[in-house]
């Protein structure tokens, strides 16, 4: 078998067909990141005229080293219990990256190491790719380490619902009753989703301005989700959701409910007054009594809606999602809230929206994506996971990062480069709070 160069077309074609496809490995991601200064490389190993194997490769010069990192992410496309296979590939890739100035190779397969439930815990009996994570120890390749936070180039550990064949009474039975709540509340709100268009990407670039303020996060720039979207939007593996809110729509529910509420107390009243209803006294000053607060909180909650519309018109955007859609699943990969607003909960709705979207359009999962592995209440990340672990589904455990390196030398010299830039970049991060 040899290993060669791929044309775009070629490499598409075998990459339609592989279990492990993401929106990783496509000609239009490359084309993003080549915005970031990567060359972009598809390879293949072939066997005659048949491909075996497949990979985009993306490489960066490393400065004062003048070596190129290389990456495949979430690849390889192969077979990981095919030892021989991998061997093979291993051992021509390598030659490969020496020719091509590469000192490593770094890739993060999309391989689930171990079954799990939503729980986080291992499945009794369940599934698991233990040979194939040896297979690439034993071929070469140094693993990163089973980490649980979210500190590798793409994440480790994510939560997945399983759409395929799945009706929206299937998904709903299976959220948590909280979940299922609020988003009835939600719609009685009048929250709806629409697709925006590229003229409104500012407003999405607000979102997340506001999100990474409140959270401490660095955020992109408004050319990075420009870029994203010329090089992702036309082909459909890109699409930006948000959920506004119409306080009409609010208003007029809240008014239709408080009048139901009044008229509840009024029937109670005359048929127990007009002895038509019999109910003991404590038992009728009780339904009274909430049916009278129900009435106070829906009086109170007009005249907050009231000032809501004053500030912000009849309507308003609440936040918004990214969402990657390719291969098997559709995937959530950026989002946020506006901070004054949280209080409506609003990407509950625009989650269920990308759920509805997977169903609809036939895909095998709705991908939640990174979560933190460790599960403990503690954890500082722990309310990201039991948000996404309320609509069901499942933790999914990959088994990670991997380094092939090429030039020793070179590998650690880079490696301890990198922990000081990690450290420093710390330091200054430390600084501007």
């Amino acid at each position: 078998m040899d290993l060669v160069k791929l044309t775009a077309q070629e490499f598409e074609n075998f990459a339609k067909g592989h279990e492990q496809i993401t929106f990783h490995q496509t000609k239009e991601w490359a084309k993003l990141k080549d915005t970031n200064n990567w060359r972009h490389y598809y390879i293949g190993l072939k066997d005659k005229n048949t491909i075996k194997a497949a990979a985009l490769l993306l490489a960066k010069e490393i400065p004062i080293i003048k070596k190129r990192l290389f990456y495949s992410p979430r690849g390889i496309l192969i077979d990981y219990n095919n030892k021989e296979l991998l061997k093979e590939f291993t051992i021509k890739i390598k030659k490969f990256l020496k020719q091509e100035k590469g000192f490593l190779l770094k890739i993060d397969p999309l391989i689930e190491y171990i079954e799990r439930d939503n729980n986080g815990n291992i499945v009794k009996d369940g599934y698991n790719n233990k040979k194939a994570f040896q297979n690439l120890l034993e071929v070469g390749y140094k693993h990163f380490g089973f980490n649980l936070m979210q500190n590798t180039l793409q994440p480790r550990w994510m939560h997945v619902i399983e759409t395929e064949g799945k009706t929206e009474e299937d998904i709903q039975k299976e959220m948590e009753s909280k979940t299922r709540q609020i988003l009835r509340k939600n719609e009685r709100c009048g929250i709806t989703t629409r697709e925006i268009t590229r003229e409104e990407l500012p407003l999405f670039k607000k979102i997340m301005q506001h999100t990474s303020d409140r959270r401490e996060f660095v955020d992109r720039p408004l050319s990075y989700y420009q870029n994203m979207w010329n090089c992702l939007h036309n082909s459909g593996i890109m699409k930006i959701l948000i959920a506004e809110i119409d306080f009409d729509i609010y208003e007029k529910n809240t008014k239709d409910e408080l009048e139901d509420a009044k008229k509840e107390l009024e029937s109670r009243k005359y048929k127990y007054e007009n002895n038509l209803l019999k109910m003991n006294e404590n038992k009728y000053n009780t339904s009274n009594k909430q049916d009278q607060q129900t009435i106070d909180r829906l009086n109170k909650q007009l005249d907050k809606i009231k000032n809501l519309k004053e500030k912000y018109g009849a309507k308003t955007v609440l936040g918004g999602i990214l969402f990657l859609i390719y291969g098997n699943e559709v995937l959530s990969l950026h989002g946020g809230s506006l901070a004054e607003l949280m209080q409506f909960q609003s990407a509950y709705t625009i989650h269920y929206a990308g759920i509805k979207y997977a169903i609809d359009h036939g895909y095998k999962r709705y991908n939640f994506y990174g979560i933190t592995g460790d599960f403990r209440p503690e954890n500082p990340l722990y309310g990201l996971y039991l948000f996404k672990k309320s609509f069901g589904g499942h933790v999914v455990e990959l088994v990670g990062e991997f380094d092939l390196v090429i030039r020793k030398d070179i590998y650690y010299l880079y490696k301890f480069a990198f922990k000081a830039y990690k450290s420093l970049k710390n330091v200054k991060c430390k600084l501007k709070k």
